[in-house]
């Protein structure tokens, strides 16, 4: 049996690890029994917004139960007790220890700071526990909000990828001191990847789909 994943606890916001049973309530349609087992209340426009991702999620927890700690949360108001949107690694770190991130932040909640919040967050985390130190994202060229959000966080363009469900992608890296909290050094990887800017994409669609 794995290990409860712990919250991860933001000035306005809460982390809230997505579990399996969770995920399967929501994409039956039980949004009900999804919020009983989260605890928290969910928008109306949640569900359907990132169902793509929640079925992803799901197979690799199915597959491995131990990736929990690694995917989706959901980032509550805790205020309010409301989910406003998702954030979350792809999976466990790869062969370099790298992780990518995903986020997304509902219409009605946007320019609020919540996305970045949420990601330097989880980035803290993944280095403060883990000693991960290199992240990526990918962003949509057009989707200039993300974009401005990666690039504040110190992330650099490493190269360009075709995803067959969303197009052309900008792949942006960040290495940073372990342990770094909001404030810290980060230093950008500038240096251009040739495998990224050809590495077809089989990861969930939220990276770099995020708004702040």
């Amino acid at each position: 049996m794995s290990e409860p994943v712990p919250v991860i606890a933001t000035p306005r916001l809460d982390l809230v690890p997505l579990p399996l049973d969770f995920l399967e309530a929501v994409l039956e349609g039980d949004v009900a029994r999804g919020e009983a087992i989260l605890g928290h209340r969910l928008p109306p426009a949640w569900s359907g917004s990132v169902a793509r991702t929640l079925r992803r999620r799901a197979a690799q927890l199915r597959r491995d139960p131990t990736q929990a700690q690694w995917l989706l949360r959901a980032p509550v108001l805790r205020d309010a007790g409301l989910v406003v949107g998702h954030v979350g690694f792809h999976g466990p770190p790869d062969r370099k220890g790298m992780v990518e991130v995903g986020y997304s932040v509902l219409p009605e909640y946007r320019r609020r700071g919540f996305a970045r919040e949420a990601v330097e967050s989880l980035l803290d985390w993944a280095g403060r526990v883990h000693g991960i130190t290199l992240f990526r994202a990918s962003v949509a060229p057009r989707n200039e909000p993300s974009l401005r959000l990666v690039r504040s966080l110190g992330f650099a363009q490493t190269g360009v990828r075709w995803d067959e469900d969303d197009g052309e992608e900008l792949v942006f890296e960040l290495v940073r001191t372990s342990g770094t909290g909001p404030g810290g050094r980060m230093v950008p990887n500038g240096a251009i990847d040739p495998f990224v800017a050809r590495m077809p994409r089989a990861s969930g669609p939220e990276r770099g789909d995020g708004r702040g």
